[in-house]
Order: structure tokens, then sequence, then C-alpha cells
């Protein structure tokens, strides 16, 4: 699957695999990591995955799996299994522990119920023989030893044994007592001597005690002597010994042949100690390196969202650095990523960051990276990473490349990832580059995926033009003249070969000399990927800029349609109101009208009489008649006859609606209701005259303000200020800002060592009116500027 040999171990996967066999408590574990590869089966991978991700859980959320003994097992069944053996105290000792702890083991994810469902099929249908618990502990004691009482024999030889000692040692004391007494003896007490109790006896009276001389000082003046009295006595002690031995072998024996029907039981035993150490050390492994379990997916693809480089980040631990995260997707369309950039700028890193996390993850090992990254399955992993060259294979460095070049474009495929560093390189780069971009059109033709680092133009060039290959680039501050390593997708980068020359220190006529030699071609070529940076921001401004009056307007619209549904409504209520008036008017007309026929009737159509009640009637149709014509009546001249000036208050005829003119064009009217905002023609409204009176002071508010937004700035330049200052500038420019409307607002308080910066900020937070706060691309400041987005 990893092609070549040594790709695993560039990529850094022999490193992390020592690192998980260093924390592994059993020669059987670790033998397990030794042997931990890349799988292709998304079953298999899938199960390794929680395994370890279960056991992190357990490691930090769980109380600890009680796993103290993890002696070997299966040397000893292997040992026991053979018949005509037997397993010695100390054996058994390891044997009994272990087996203890696969019991707790079992017992432990028992009582748990389900909780870690990947982990209890390890032992899933292995049965709890506790018989073998019972049958060694009624032999072996918590200290490892034999019973005394391990049999009647046995028991019968311990008693025997020390009633010989004792009756030895009475003996012997009695002696060494009289000896004492004659002066005999050497300073000390009583000594063992070749496993027989012994006098210390002067070399001059050797010969007055009866008995047999054991040895001497190293300078001859004291020897140790056995005496006759106890020798027979001794002799009783070590026969017995002998007959203790030959039991306790005797007992070992029926013991190993009661163990030796479960042979298979204890190997499988022992697979499952083994395995729970295995995931154990990769659980820890994970909670060093902040692993997490990636969203597995069965396609040849990947989307890494703040993956870090598990070794780099184990060693920055020590010196107190940060891994910039890194970000990458690629899946069908977006197949092999061609990334540029400067030297030392992280490339190399971002390649083998992705090469490394993806061995991890079909090694079932959780990768430093957020949960919802998205991890494929590839059929292969294709490196060509440092210099290969080789006396014994008569290969150059070009020659290593193009061996490599020739077995990935042969056997790539869809499901193949290839990771190419410094793609081309090793020959005259008029012929490298050509012969290199041919190698990428093949490998894209077979769809396979990859990630390949450059210096050459022409492959920039290609991977801009060509569907399925992408661009990206390393990040560069060409103010600071440093890499910043984040990984941006979209363009190529420049090497900023002359800018870090400059930086080191160059002189000026070996650069302007450098300069002169290379080709217009390339020179426009490098201008333009560092301008492409500076107008990328620009443009990213502009778009949050579009978005930002695309929300206002879309708000606006909301509004307009609330105001119209609002005025709908009140145009039917006024109808109705309209109509029961007129109604009421009618009712009342013709009322009157009967009445007066009434009266004239019942006068007798008397003419004095019949004038009053005309007179009547009349007085009261022009009093209905006033009612009706007053309002028509008391209506301004129409906007035709009448000038209308911007600021002047005017009522919509059509809708009765007061609106404020701020825009004369013609025969049209801008008019603001509030933050609506309508055109209506000049025949369509009426001035208001009760606000004549605040026409010009609106108007000239209005110019006032015209001219402040043309003269507003929303920029602040705050650098050397002290923060009270600083603060008060910045208060006085958001304050104008928010109330003209600006959607964002630059603060310029420059890097140092961050204070103002972190002051300016804290206060920003307090306003309302702030809904979030950026850094200035790192091109154009980066930290030195902030720019506040305003609601």
């Amino acid at each position: 699957m990893i092609y070549p040999d040594n790709a695993a171990e560039k990529l850094g996967f022999t490193a992390i695999k020592s690192l998980i066999k260093a924390k592994c408590l059993s020669e059987a574990g670790g033998a397990l990591v030794e042997r931990i590869q890349p799988q292709t089966r998304f079953d298999q991978i899938n199960r390794f995955l929680r395994q370890a991700h279960e056991f992190k859980e357990l490691l930090t959320n769980d109380t600890p799996l009680p796993v103290d003994h993890l002696y070997p097992i299966r040397p000893l069944a292997e040992k026991a299994r053979v018949v005509g053996t037997f397993l010695l105290e100390t054996e058994f000792a390891n044997l009994l522990l272990s087996l203890k702890t696969v019991f707790a083991v079992i017992r432990y994810f028992n009582e748990r119920g389900g909780q870690y469902p990947t982990l209890e099929a390890l032992f899933q249908h292995l049965p709890v023989e506790g018989t073998l618990v019972t049958t060694i502990e009624r032999v072996i004691d918590p200290k490892g030893k034999i019973k005394d009482n391990a049999s009647p024999l046995l028991a019968e030889i311990v008693v025997s044994i020390a009633k010989a000692e004792q009756e030895a040692r009475k003996r012997l004391d009695q002696v060494f007592k009289s000896a004492q007494q004659q002066g005999w003896t050497a300073d000390g007490n009583l000594t063992v001597r070749d496993g027989r109790l012994c006098i210390p006896v002067l070399a001059e009276n050797k010969r007055r005690i009866k008995g047999w001389v054991h040895d001497e000082s190293a300078t001859g003046q004291t020897a140790y002597i056995e005496p006759e009295e106890v020798f027979h006595l001794n002799n009783r002690v070590r026969d017995l010994e002998f007959d203790r031995r030959r039991e306790i072998t005797r007992i070992l024996i029926a013991l190993t042949d009661e163990i030796r029907p479960h042979i298979p039981l204890l190997f499988d035993y022992h697979d499952l100690l083994s395995k729970v150490d295995f995931v154990r050390a990769k659980a820890l492994f994970a909670i060093d390196i902040g692993g997490q379990l990636p969203q597995l997916v069965n396609e040849a693809r990947l989307s890494l969202i703040n993956a870090r480089h598990p070794l780099l980040l184990l060693n920055f631990k020590h010196t107190g650095q940060q891994v910039v995260p890194l970000n990458v997707h690629m899946d069908d369309e977006q197949r092999i990523i061609v990334v540029s950039g400067p030297n030392a700028g992280g490339k190399s890193v971002c390649m083998k960051t992705i090469g490394l996390l993806q061995l991890m993850t079909q090694a079932g090992l959780l990768i430093p990276a957020d949960p919802d990254s998205k991890m494929g399955v590839f059929r292969q992993v294709f490196a060509d990473i440092g210099d290969d060259q080789s006396i014994e294979s008569d290969l150059s460095t070009y020659s290593a490349h193009l061996s490599k070049m020739k077995y990935f474009s042969e056997h790539a495929d869809s499901k193949t990832l290839i990771l190419i560093d410094e793609f081309g390189t090793g020959t005259d780069p008029l012929f490298g580059g050509p012969i290199a971009e041919a190698v990428l059109e093949v490998l894209n033709r077979k769809q396979a995926r990859g990630i390949i680092t450059t210096h050459y133009s022409n492959l920039k060039v290609y991977a801009s033009n060509t569907a399925g290959l992408e661009n990206a680039s390393m990040l560069f501050d060409n103010t600071a003249m440093q890499p910043l390593y984040i990984l941006q997708t979209g363009k190529p980068g420049s090497s900023y070969a002359f800018e870090i020359a400059q930086k080191i220190g160059l002189s000026k006529e070996i650069l302007h000399a450098a300069k002169q030699r290379i080709g217009a071609h390339q020179k426009r070529v490098d201008s333009l990927l560092v301008d492409l940076e500076r107008d990328k921001k620009e443009v990213q401004e502009v778009k949050i800029s579009l978005a930002e009056k695309q929300r206002q307007l879309t708000r606006m619209q909301e509004e307009n349609e609330q105001l119209q549904a609002y005025l709908e409504e009140n145009k039917k209520s006024i109808l109705r109101q309209a109509r029961e008036e007129a109604g009421n008017i009618l009712k009342d007309a013709n009322k009157l009208v009967e009445n007066t026929i009434a009266e004239i009737k019942k006068n007798q159509a008397d003419k004095t009489a019949t004038s009053a009640l005309r007179k009547q009637l009349d007085a009261t149709r022009e009093a209905h008649a006033a009612a009706t014509v007053k309002p028509a009546a008391a209506a301004p001249q129409s906007a035709a006859d009448a000038e209308v000036r911007v600021g002047d208050w005017v009522k919509i005829l059509d809708t009765g609606s007061e609106a404020q003119v701020i825009s004369v064009a013609k025969n049209n009217l801008v008019l603001a209701m509030g933050e609506l905002r309508t055109v209506q023609k000049r025949n369509k409204v009426v001035p208001i005259p009760q606000k004549a009176k605040s026409t010009t002071s609106r108007s000239s508010h209005y110019a006032a303000m015209t001219d402040d937004v043309a003269d507003f700035l929303h920029e602040v330049d705050v650098r050397g200020m002290r923060t009270e200052s600083a603060l008060y500038e910045i208060e006085k420019q958001l304050d104008r800002a928010v109330m003209m409307g600006f959607p964002t607002l630059k603060i310029i308080h420059g890097k140092g060592n961050g204070i103002l910066r972190k002051f300016i900020r804290d206060y920003l937070h307090k306003y309302g009116e702030v809904k979030r706060l950026e850094d200035e691309h790192p091109d154009r400041g980066g930290t030195g500027i902030t720019y506040a987005y305003l609601d």
C-alpha cells in the first residue's frame, strides 16, 4: 500500500509507532504496536478508530481500568501445554495475577452495560473461568509461594523441618555457649556456611571442638565449625528439605495438569490483555496530542479542519510555541493541490501533515484535528520526499525522483494519495519543469489525489488552467518578511526569493544583478502573485460591504412590505368608515325630508310655515355640504403650483402619509418616511404648512449632515497616543460612524507589545453597536490594525 518502503518513516509514521509503544505495559502490547499498518477495509478502520476513541473517553471521564498486572500468559500456556513439564511457583503467581486482571477487565465493562460497545467486542463470548483462579489460589499464597498446607504430606514435612531445626538450634546454642565460656570463640554470632549452621572459633582453638570446618575468614584467624553433636541433626533437616522439594514439584506438576485443559482459553485471555494494553497505549497517545475521532467516509477524499502535525505538536509543548492549524479539502473536483510559496514557509510540513494524518487514520489512530474533519480511505499512498540518491543502485538525486515518477504514473489510480515534495527539482529547471508538468497531467488524468509542493511557475499556471487541480500557497508577511505557515487555496504563491535575500542582508548590487538576469515574464508573474494578495484583501472588504448593504436592503424591503400591508389595512378601514358615514348622512337626510313634508302637511301648506321649513332645510343642506367640501377646500395648492424644497414636509395624496423631501429631481421627489424611502411625482403630494417652521432647520441639518458624510473617513490612527487619548478619539469616530450608518471603522494602533490593542478591543466589546472585531490581513498590517464591524 505504501511506496516506497521508507515513505512511512519519512512521513513520521514510524516515530508515532515508537511513541505509542513506549506507553505499553507489556511486551505483547508493544508487539502489537510494531505490527500497526494502515488498513484499506472501511469497517476495520472504523472499528479500530472507535476502540481508541472509547478508551480515550474511558481514561478521561471514567474510573481507571484495573490493569495493574499484565504478565504475558501465552508463554506460560505454551510451556504448560507440553505434557511432563510444569510451571514454577513464580510463573503460577504471575499467571494468577494476570487472570485476576482479565476477570477484573471483563467485570469492569459488564458493569457499564454497553457504554463502550466497541471495546466490549474484544472479549465478546469470552467466558470467565473462575475455577482457574480458585485452583491456583488453593496452592499459591498471596506472596507467590507454595502454601505449607498445599498437601497433607507437605504440611507434615514442614512441621518436621521446624522441629528438627529447633532441636539442632537448641543443641548448637549449648555448644556455642560452652565454647564462649572457655574463650574459644571469635567475635560474632552463629553463622551459616554451605547451608549449615556453624560456630565462629579462633583458629588456634579449632582443635578443641570436635566437628567439621566449613570455612575460614579472609585473614585465617577465624574458623567456622559445625559441631559433631549437631551434624546428624542438620543432616536430618537437609533430608527433610529434599523431601519438601520433591513434594512441591509433585504439587506443581499436578497443578499444571489441572490447568492444561484450559490452554486455548488462556491463549484468548492473553490476546485480550494484549489488545487492552495496545488500545490503552493508543488512547494515551491520543490524549497527549489532542487526538479526535474524525468522520470516516468510504471514499478517496479528505477534509481536514484545524489539523496539526502530531510530532510538531509534541515538540512545541516543551518550547511553549503554538502549531498553526491546517485546513485543506480534497475531493473529486479538487483532486490535486499544488502548493507554492516561500522557502521555509511550511510547504513540506503541510504535505507531511496531510500524509501522516491519513496514515494514522487508516491505522486506527486518533488525529489532532477537529471532530468535523472528514477522512476517507485510500488504497495506496505514494510519497516522494527528500533525497534518495544511491551509490549502490547508481542513482543520482534526479534519477531517484524519476524512478518514483515512473512508478507513480504507472500504478496510480483514483484510490491513490500522492505526496511529492519539491516536484521536478534536481535538474535544469528548463527541462525539469516540463517533465514535471507532463507527469502531473498523467496523474490528473488517472484521477489520483495528492499534495504537491513546487516553485516552478509552469506548474502554477498549469494548475490554474486545469480542471481537477487547485493552486494553494503558504502565506508570507511581506512587511515583516516572515512566513505565516497558513495554507490558502485558490491562488499560487510567490517564492519571495528577492525579499528573503534582502532580509538576510545580501548586497543591493547582487540583488540588482540577479533581477536583471531573470526574464521579464517571470518578473511579472512573481510581482503579480505578490499583488494578488493585496487585491484579494480589497475584494474581501468590498464583499463584506456589499453583504452589509444587501442585509440593509433586505431589511428595508421587509419594512416596506409591512408598511404597505399596514396602509392597505388602513385604506380598507377608512373606506368602510366612509361608507358608514355616508349611509348615516343619507339616512339623516331622508328623515329630515320626511319630517319637513310632515310639517308642511300639518300646517296645510301655510306659506309662512312652509317658507320657514324651507329655510331650515336649506340651512341643514348647506351645513352638510360645508362639512363635505371643507377638507377639499382646506387642501393646499398642489405641488405643481407650489415650490417644494429639500427638507419640506409633504402629504402623499394617495395614502395620506406624511414624508420629508430629501431630494428633488425634475418632476420626481425622493421622500423619507423614517427608514423607508419612496419616489413620488410632484402632483401626487401637497406641502404641509404647519411643518414649514422646521423646514429651514431641517434643510440646514441635512446639508450639514451631507457635508459630514463627505468629509468623514472611516478610520482613526491612534499610534503613539496614550490609552485615554486613544479611547477618546476612537469613541468620537465610533459615534460618528454609527450616526452616519457606516458599516466599518478601521483603527490603526500598531503592534508593539499588544497592550494598546488589548485595551482598545476590551473597550469596543462594551459597545452593543460593534458586531465583531477582526485583524487586518497579515500582508496589510495584521494585528497592528483592527476592523470594527457595526450593526
